[in-house]
């Protein structure tokens, strides 16, 4: 069970969370220049564990500078980055960094295409507002040419579904899943094949139900693959290997 999208340096017990509910592998997310180097040094201590390199869109004004970049680029090289990223559009709780942000995400962009690496993409809107979706669409259909894109914790935006559809990129699916609030994720969750899925935590964020209202934990990404089977009517055991299967060849997992 590979849990595609965590963030296993902001848990303090991280060697314990690694061997909870049968988990086999993690992908740690290193959304700084500070994460990216703290993601990279767990990957080189624990096989089973993957670092991705990026800055953050929340962050972008205030990270996103030629030292950071330099320093995700060496990062990018090391050999258990297996992506770029988080990056992309946050209008929620950075409202007046859309410019910074853009120049960010096109800069990422243009790195995963370099090193021939996905893209893992953050986007988040104020309720209401379609600002940032927008622009991660328009950005991908402008300039996301021959890079993969996973599209995190996905919303269910239908705008972006068709265009995520469209270009053959992948979907992963958090905690969220499971909130009763969740019908319009739930809904695309349906619609995206199933070569296309991911299953994920965010962890420490976004603990999925029962353990809602907890710090989320790698393992617990067993709760959101069990909900997502029995949406589509599947066996755990069968989705399990499928989403294993997808992170694998979109990570190029060993």
């Amino acid at each position: 069970m590979i849990d595609s999208h965590c963030h296993l340096d902001y848990i303090e017990d991280a060697e314990a969370a690694l061997g909870e509910q049968g988990l086999t592998g993690a992908v740690c997310i290193g959304a700084s220049p500070d994460h990216a180097r703290n993601a990279v040094a767990l990957a080189a201590r624990h096989p089973q564990v993957w670092a991705t390199v990026g800055l953050h869109p929340t962050d972008a004004a205030e990270h996103d500078s030629r030292e950071a970049r330099t320093a995700i680029e060496q990062l990018s090289l090391e050999p258990q980055v297996v992506g770029i990223g988080e990056s992309g559009l946050d209008d929620y709780w950075a409202q007046d960094q859309r410019a910074a942000q853009q120049a960010s995400f096109e800069w990422q962009l243009d790195l995963a295409r370099r090193r021939g690496l996905p893209l893992v993409i953050h986007t988040r809107d104020r309720d209401g507002q379609d600002s940032a979706h927008q622009g991660v669409i328009q950005t991908l259909r402008s300039q996301g040419s021959g890079v993969a894109a996973i599209l995190h914790c996905f919303s269910g935006h239908s705008g972006l579904l068709a265009c995520g559809l469209e270009r053959g990129d992948y979907f992963g699916f958090a905690g969220n899943l499971t909130y009763k609030t969740a019908q319009p994720i739930r809904d695309a969750a349906l619609q995206v094949p199933l070569d296309r899925l991911l299953v994920e935590t965010d962890a420490p964020f976004l603990a999925p139900v029962p353990k809602r209202g907890r710090p989320n934990r790698p393992g617990y990404v067993r709760y959101t693959l069990a909900f997502l089977a029995e949406l589509r009517g599947m066996s755990e055991a069968e989705l399990e290997r499928i989403t294993d299967e997808n992170a694998r060849r979109v990570y190029r997992l060993a």
